[in-house]
């Protein structure tokens, strides 16, 4: 059968290093632990919707290496359909560095050559995959005009379409075909123009995607928290107080809790507190694999609850 989720985007080997501290220039810290695992945003949330129990595909671009046959065995053995993966000849597997620190600052290195990014070619040859899909999200690292094929795959078909990131070129074609935008902080300020200081300014963006390109639901991200808007509600929840390891996976999981119950038609609340509580339990390890097992999810479920829509400003009067 063919996956209900499929996730466009990156697939790379991630080697996450703790260190207690970044040396400078010239300077040499030991590495207190290292993990080698499949990563990649488009790989990472694939895996966080298939231990949510979804049936899910992955489409992206791996060399004809070692690492890459690695890597795929491992998407395998986490349940996700690789089939649509495209394995492209003399072409090296992307590496992503993710070194941590104490006080839970990451900093990436990232070798993620031209030649492992999707092309129109490669969207196309997926075709089938994506049509027959109830869901397909589109990371925008990848080139525009990849996104774009991709999302018009997607919708074609009636799909739901989400939208992970903030696009360069082609904004308002992808906009406008998107149900779904995810977005940080600072990505939903590009789409908006609008700074996400607080609440009522993240509500406020939302509101803007709703009317200008047509977004169904934006689920953006802003200092403390995490706000979804849609056209009668919103809801905004405050990080949950747990543990922080490493945050780098947290925005990966919140799009595989929201398109997970998405796509068996929950609610918007619903979806929403699922994604926060992904997110949540994603951030007190390092790396941005994410560990979704139902019995600690359910360690944060209590915890989260989001405020309805704040009190209008001024301007929104």
């Amino acid at each position: 059968m063919a996956p209900e989720i499929v996730f466009v985007g990156q697939i790379a080997r991630d080697l996450v290093l703790r260190v207690p501290s970044m040396p400078g220039a010239g300077r040499s810290a030991a590495v207190r632990s290292r993990r080698e695992l499949l990563g990649g945003k488009g790989a990472n949330q694939a895996v966080g919707c298939a231990q949510l129990g979804a049936s899910v595909g992955l489409l992206g671009v791996v060399g004809d290496d070692a690492v890459a046959g690695a890597l795929l065995d491992q998407a395998r053995a986490d349940g996700v359909d690789v089939t649509p993966v495209v394995r492209r000849p003399g072409a090296e597997t992307g590496l992503i560095v993710d070194a941590v620190d104490d006080d839970a600052g990451w900093h990436y290195l990232e070798h993620l050559p031209a030649d492992v990014l999707l092309t129109e070619d490669d969207v196309a040859a997926a075709g089938p995959v994506l049509r027959a899909a109830r869901a397909v999200v589109v990371q925008l690292q990848q080139p525009a005009g990849a996104a774009l094929a991709a999302a018009r795959a997607a919708k074609d078909a009636g799909g739901l379409l989400v939208l992970d990131g903030a696009p360069g070129d082609l904004r308002d074609e992808l906009l406008g075909l998107a149900d779904v935008v995810r977005a940080d902080a600072r990505e939903a300020e590009l789409l908006t123009g609008v700074r996400l200081d607080d609440a009522a300014a993240a509500v406020r963006a939302g509101r803007e995607l709703g009317s200008r390109h047509g977004v169904t639901l934006a689920a953006l991200g802003l200092a403390g928290g995490d706000a979804f808007v849609w056209a009668d509600d919103a809801r905004v929840f405050p990080f949950v107080d747990t543990e922080v390891v490493d945050t780098t996976g947290a925005g990966d999981a919140l799009v595989a809790g929201l398109t997970t119950v998405l796509c068996r038609g929950g609610g918007f609340a619903e979806a929403a507190r699922l994604a926060v509580t992904a997110s949540a339990a994603t951030v007190g390890h390092p790396g941005g694999r994410p560990d979704l097992d139902p019995e600690r999810l359910r360690r944060f479920g209590p915890e989260v609850s989001g405020n309805a829509d704040p009190e209008p400003t001024e301007e929104e009067s």
